[in-house]
């Protein structure tokens, strides 16, 4: 009886929703964009290099902290690669008077846990803790940092760790397809050097990453970010006295690349795979180019975002992959633009296709002004939201120091995409979007894939 009451009151509710979802059916205006505002923060320089930069930031009794070092898999030589990562992970078993035990131990009553990690172009090492704690924080990872332990018995261990996770990772498509097209498009360059191999992390020994530290660690290469609720001159205090007599080591010094645009084809042969991982792109400018703000609102439009034109075709109207997108990435002075897809084997040709129609759309008709306008507000608004919390905030403030960019890049950037015009658009995609120069791997069953792929850009594969 109940549920037949229920069934009789839903169905005559039915027609009032109808009623009132038609009503809505256009949504009220939004509201007028802000421009992201940085906090205002203190910047200390000290003798040896070091910098400290405090952001007082929200209401919530917690401080994060990081500590930057401007050095990453960028530094490593050509058999040097994931020794940084190894330099990493070796820090983490703990200092010459603290053990691994004894940090975590710490950190977590203190209310946080120690992160230590590698990137591209810059290393860290990071928690959030409890207000009252930041100073104590900060010494105990000065510690670690100053004062390896380098312990030579954990070394069989973490390299053991360190090729299962290599063999996993060289076992995905998409990891194989991104290797392959990272080296073409940077062939003499630690950007083209994903992956390491075997006989490589076999090799390394705990003088490699003792010299590998002190060639590139040092307080010329470090910054100090503390932003949320903290005691400023009690930090400030911590710092000189646990880093203010680092030694200095080496200014920061990234490679810069010289990319190729060489438009190669090569196939990775995966044979009876049902689906195939493309990876096409080309070089394109970095965030310290004046177009680079305008060609991220192109990405956006074509297959940066969800709503993005290459997804709706060949995901939602085409049905040939689940999840395409395509990526804006910045290097150091230097960037590079791909799409990338899981697309079915049968529609490998297809796909590529449809990519290259969108782009030669795109190239020779402006979006329309309402297009335009749906993907700024989505982009602005994602901005503005990640950049809303103490770890936001110091992230934004390393990317400006990584790619040598003033703070107007981040003050005025809301302005500055709500400033593109679709005739910018459609410019920015003339100029650096052209699949004429761009570069292809594919990993897939190349006797089903390959005669698709060079009827589709009618060139012959280079091997």
């Amino acid at each position: 009886m109940t549920a037949l009451r229920y069934i009789i009151a839903l169905a005559l509710l039915l027609p009032l929703g109808i009623l009132r979802a038609q009503e809505k059916e256009t949504p009220p205006e939004g509201g007028t964009p802000k421009d992201f505002t940085l906090p205002e923060k203190q910047v200390i320089s000290y003798d040896n290099g070091l910098t400290l930069v405090m952001i007082p930031y929200g209401s919530i009794p917690k401080a994060s902290i990081r500590f930057n070092l401007k050095t990453g898999n960028i530094n490593e030589l050509e058999d040097q690669v994931w020794l940084a990562d190894l330099m990493a992970d070796l820090l983490e078993e703990g200092s010459t008077t603290r053990t691994s035990r004894q940090i975590a131990d710490q950190m977590a009553a203190m209310g946080g846990n120690l992160n230590i990690g590698i990137g591209t172009h810059t290393g860290s090492l990071s928690t959030s803790v409890l207000y009252e704690f930041a100073p104590e924080a900060i010494r105990v990872m000065a510690d670690v940092l100053r004062n390896p332990k380098w312990p030579e018995e954990e070394m069989d261990r973490l390299k053991s760790d360190m090729k299962r996770n290599l063999a996993v990772q060289l076992s995905r498509p998409g990891n194989q397809a991104f290797k392959e097209f990272y080296a073409a498009l940077y062939p003499d360059h630690p950007y083209g050097r994903v992956f390491p191999t075997e006989e490589m992390i076999d090799s390394y020994t705990v003088e490699d990453i003792a010299d590998f530290y002190n060639e590139n660690l040092g307080a010329r290469r470090t910054t100090i970010y503390v932003a949320g609720n903290f005691d400023a001159s009690a930090v400030q205090a911590a710092v000189e006295e646990s880093m203010g007599d680092w030694r200095e080591g080496k200014e920061a010094e990234y490679p810069i690349a010289t990319p190729a645009t060489s438009a190669a084809i090569k196939i990775i042969d995966r044979p009876g795979a049902p689906q195939s991982t493309i990876y096409y792109g080309l070089p394109v400018p970095d965030p310290s180019n004046p177009d680079y703000l305008a060609l991220d609102v192109t990405n956006s439009i074509l297959g940066g975002s969800f709503a993005s034109r290459i997804t709706s075709n060949i995901r939602e109207d085409k049905g040939y992959t689940y999840s395409p997108y395509s990526s804006l990435t910045s290097n150091y002075k230097t960037g590079i633009w791909y799409e990338a897809a899981d697309v079915t084997t049968e529609h490998t040709g297809a796909s590529l296709q449809e990519i290259k129609k969108e782009i030669e759309t795109l190239q020779n008709e402006p979006p329309s002004q309402k297009e335009l306008d749906g993907i700024i507000n989505y982009e602005s608004g994602i901005f503005v939201l990640q950049n809303s919390s103490p770890n936001g905030i110091i992230g934004q403030l390393i990317f400006l120091d990584t790619h040598d960019l003033e703070e107007s890049f981040l003050k005025d950037k809301v302005k500055n995409m709500h400033g593109v015009t679709p005739e910018k658009v459609m410019e920015m995609t003339r100029k650096y979007i052209r699949p004429e120069q761009m570069t292809l791997i594919v990993v897939g069953d190349k006797e089903k894939i390959e005669s698709q792929i060079d009827q589709t850009l009618e060139k012959p594969l280079k091997q």
